[in-house]
């Protein structure tokens, strides 16, 4: 018997999660482009549900756990921008590439871990095949309003 495939919306409500309010631009860019088949996303934030943002750094105002959950609320504001900008999570095909940086202290090293809440979750809603890219993922000595993680997108459209 073969699994049946959801669609990235479906799959998208089987996590349980909701979507945060999709951000506005708070500098001279745009928060996404198409270029053909390609959707760029610019560096998103972990955004809550009341519009406010996730602060701290790791190794200092959080441990790797809040982190990693950051990184998951980044992704989650991402597809907030998706589904906003473009009417549905079914228009990508898959992801491209995933650059992910994270604010943290000059001695911690696990950066690809907590890039990871952003992965997995990317991971739930296309699945393995088209949900994992290629991905970067970097500490930083400060990110803007001294948010945890910031996460850019590379997607292929369908």
């Amino acid at each position: 018997m073969q699994a049946e495939i959801l669609s990235p919306e479906a799959a998208f409500a089987q996590t349980g999660l909701s979507l945060p309010p999709a951000p506005q631009p708070l500098g001279v860019y745009k928060p996404y482009l198409i270029d053909g088949k390609y959707l760029y996303v610019s560096g998103h934030g972990p955004v809550q549900d009341d519009k406010s943002l996730i602060i701290g750094r790791i190794g200092e105002d959080m441990d790797i756990e809040q982190g990693k959950l950051a990184a998951r609320q980044v992704g989650l504001t991402i597809l907030s921008t998706i589904r906003t900008h473009l009417g549905s999570l079914d228009r990508v095909k898959r992801v491209i590439k995933v650059l992910g940086m994270v604010n943290c202290t000059a001695d911690f090293g696990r950066h690809p871990y907590v890039i990871n809440g952003c992965s997995e979750l990317f991971a739930s809603v296309w699945g393995t095949e088209n949900g994992i890219g290629v991905r970067s993922a970097v500490g930083m000595g400060s990110l803007p309003d001294n948010i945890p993680v910031e996460v850019e997108v590379l997607f292929e459209l369908v």
